[in-house]
């Protein structure tokens, strides 16, 4: 059961980050499609619409800057493991032709940072 308390913490940290984020995104015209979206690929944290572009947003939470920005932690490989889950939803919901933008959350210490077109 090593590191099952700090674990927790972080699981705990990153869920009331999500809720945070969806909210910011609800608040500002999103309508939120998916949360925790499950694929054969990977984990989308949240999967929105806005003005008829699908949103595919990784929230990274943290509890300060001592490390960086939560942003610097989304790296090449998450990166291209949001774009399989990107691919997968869209021909699992016949929207092969839809915009799409990915984004990042962060959240620090109950701070919104939304950056849209994050990566490609």
């Amino acid at each position: 059961m090593r590191n099952s308390q700090k674990d927790f913490y972080k699981k705990l940290l990153g869920r009331n980050g999500e809720k945070l984020a969806s909210k910011y995104l609800v608040k500002n015209g999103y309508k939120i499609l998916q949360t925790n979206y499950v694929t054969p690929f990977g984990e989308a944290d949240i999967i929105a619409i806005k003005d008829g572009v699908i949103y595919f947003v990784e929230v990274k939470t943290r509890s300060s800057l001592k490390y960086g920005t939560p942003g610097q932690a989304v790296n090449y490989k998450k990166q291209q493991k949001y774009h399989e889950i990107a691919l997968y939803f869209l021909k699992c919901n016949n929207l092969d032709d839809a915009n799409v933008i990915f984004a990042v959350c962060e959240v620090v210490d109950g701070e919104i940072n939304f950056i849209s077109e994050a990566f490609l």
